[in-house]
């Protein structure tokens, strides 16, 4: 991917780059909708990677070449000094520009190019790769004083006040600051985070991550609504957040909220942080086979509870527990995307075949289904 990066950016600029930076994409192992609630989310960083080749160019003008668009785009100063004046793929970059002035930031001028192995749409966190290399290659190249530990939050502010998707800071929090062999136990409100070993391979174990290539229904709008429906019932409630609605307070919380969908999404929104702290207890204690139980408990919270999942992702998820899988859900915001499976190393094969035969037999799209193994976050490469 590096290379692709390096080779776009000397074809269209006729010039090596200055170097080249890499992000990830993301699969989220637990903690689903918890995020935006203040609660707490378990991901690790994939291998597929988002690159950016870049180098210094005079002027406060950016021009960006992607491997998936047939013209470079090019902004300036002027055309970043409010949400939304560029759009598009590009609007992600112009929108770490942004957000890096909006900070004091005296950000250099630079000609990029974007390479990529991250799906789109899958629910893989690919504008948050993009974001995050576009954020390395930027303070690098200009020498700007941003530790690592706050680049999530300037990243986040980029996706949500520039290109008006109302994130909350797992997936950012995620491609930069992740670690190789480790999921990143991420409190939300607090911003602290904890490596937690996940050694799946010293356990014999992978992760399947199935891609459902289900379009993905209505899921803008459905994400506001659950993210309102949250808000209110906080509201409601009396607290800050859903997070502050603990396991054990949270029978006598839904007998104070007005109807049952309301009831059923603070249910899931409860129970999922609680899922969250339970598997990083087990994962602490190198229980990474035990987590299974917590990872199909998940799904079927999301299936009936928040009601965020589709067909091919149910088919996937029975498809994969049927042919053995420890455990399964759903990953990512709903209405598509991907599912992931836990599984014993020697069964990859075996399950993927289930899965892909039992999406045959329901005449959906083959779903396209690979391995994961924990990645190390934002890094020059």
């Amino acid at each position: 991917m590096a290379e692709r990066a390096e080779t776009a950016f000397r074809s269209g600029y006729a010039e090596p780059p200055a170097g080249r930076w890499a992000a990830p994409g993301r699969v989220n192992l637990i903690g689903e909708h918890t995020d935006y609630n203040d609660g707490y989310v378990l991901p690790f960083a994939l291998p597929l990677r988002t690159v950016v080749a870049a180098a210094r160019q005079d002027g406060p003008t950016w021009t960006v070449r992607s491997e998936l668009a047939d013209e470079p785009v090019t902004f300036t100063a002027d055309e970043v000094t409010g949400p939304g004046r560029v759009t598009g793929w590009a609007a992600y970059v112009a929108g770490v520009v942004w957000a890096l002035r909006e900070a004091g930031h005296d950000v250099p001028g630079a000609r990029l190019a974007i390479a990529s192995d991250v799906p789109l749409g899958a629910g893989l966190s690919s504008s948050a790769a993009l974001e995050a290399a576009v954020l390395a290659a930027l303070v690098d190249l200009g020498g700007l004083d941003l530790p690592a530990e706050d680049r999530p939050r300037l990243a986040k502010r980029a996706e949500n006040a520039y290109v008006g998707a109302p994130t909350g800071i797992m997936d950012q929090s995620a491609t930069i600051r992740c670690r190789a062999g480790h999921a990143l136990f991420l409190d939300c409100r607090t911003e602290a985070v904890e490596h937690i070993p996940f050694d799946l391979a010293a356990a014999s174990l992978a992760i399947l991550v199935v891609d459902s290539r289900a379009p993905h229904r209505h899921a803008d709008g459905e994400y506001a609504a659950r993210r309102a429906t949250c808000e209110r019932a906080a509201d409601t409630l009396g607290v800050p957040a859903l997070r502050d609605v603990s396991a054990d307070g949270l029978a006598a919380a839904l007998d104070r909220l007005p109807d049952d969908e309301t009831r059923r999404r603070v249910r899931h929104v409860v129970t999922e942080n609680q899922r969250v702290l339970e598997t990083v207890d087990l994962l602490r204690a190198g229980g990474i086979r035990e987590i299974g139980p917590l990872l199909t408990a998940s799904h079927a919270s999301m299936r009936d509870d928040f009601a965020i999942t589709v067909p091919e992702i149910d088919t996937a998820v029975e498809a994969a527990l049927a042919a053995g899988a420890l455990g399964a859900r759903m990953t990512g915001g709903g209405f598509g995307g991907c599912v992931l499976a836990l599984v014993d190393a020697d069964r990859t094969e075996a399950v993927a075949a289930a899965v892909t035969a039992a999406y045959s037999d329901r005449g959906f799209t083959p779903p396209t289904i690979f391995t994961a193994l924990p990645a190390p976050g934002a890094t020059p490469v």
